[in-house]
């Protein structure tokens, strides 16, 4: 069992995506996010050169300060390292847990995305403090995602003693779908941020993921 994470702070990830700004900061979302109740932040910056990417991972991460929320980073382990993120999270095809352990240290938190059993096993086996499983839903954030179905996401949380998140196409219409997986939350972008009133949004996704984390607990 992880040592690194709480598993309440997966209760409702919030995962950047600079997409829908239309002219705000992403400081300024993530903190309507943060103020909404979102559990955990991880930045996520496909195009950002290094020097920006870092510049705002020192702001973003000083806003999760703020919030006492956990920051991760999505993919870089340089930038994870250079601005001192509580945490990363690594896709499949990034560069495997073990060695990202090696880099980090004993005491940042790594997630890992998985799609099958034997992947989450082996994740877990490597070291991953918890895992994000999905797609659970179509979405239009990753285009190239796997779907994950219900059976294979229940089968996960079966499979492994480390937390699971589902992501992918999570919503407010859809979410309560997942009850009865075993999972510890969800992970969302769009849901947040593509929303005209994101701390709103972040504030009604946060109570639907309590009730069925509460319903998980009760079972």
């Amino acid at each position: 069992m992880s040592k690194n994470i709480d598993r309440k702070a997966l209760l409702l990830y919030a995962v950047t995506d600079r997409a829908w700004l239309g002219g705000r900061t992403l400081a300024h979302d993530v903190e309507e996010a943060l103020k909404g109740g979102a559990t955990m932040l991880q930045l996520r910056e496909k195009e950002l050169p290094y020097e920006e990417f870092l510049a705002e991972a020192f702001e973003i991460k000083a806003l999760c300060a703020k919030y006492c929320v956990p920051f991760i980073i999505n993919d870089s382990v340089e930038i994870a390292l250079a601005c001192d993120a509580d945490g990363i999270h690594i896709g499949q095809s990034d560069m495997e847990a073990l060695k990202v352990r090696e880099k980090l240290g004993p005491d940042k938190i790594i997630g890992v995305s998985a799609q099958t059993v034997e992947q989450a096993v082996l994740a877990e086996e490597s070291g991953a403090d918890y895992l994000g499983v999905g797609a659970v839903f179509t979405t239009s954030t990753k285009k190239d995602a796997d779907f994950v179905p219900y059976d294979m996401l229940k089968a996960i949380c079966s499979a492994v003693s480390i937390p699971v998140v589902a992501i992918g196409g999570i919503y407010a219409d859809n979410i309560e779908k997942l009850a009865g997986a075993g999972i510890n939350g969800v992970a969302l972008v769009s849901a947040i941020f593509a929303e005209r009133d994101i701390r709103t949004a972040t504030e009604e996704m946060r109570r639907l993921s309590e009730k069925i984390i509460k319903s998980e607990a009760e079972e």
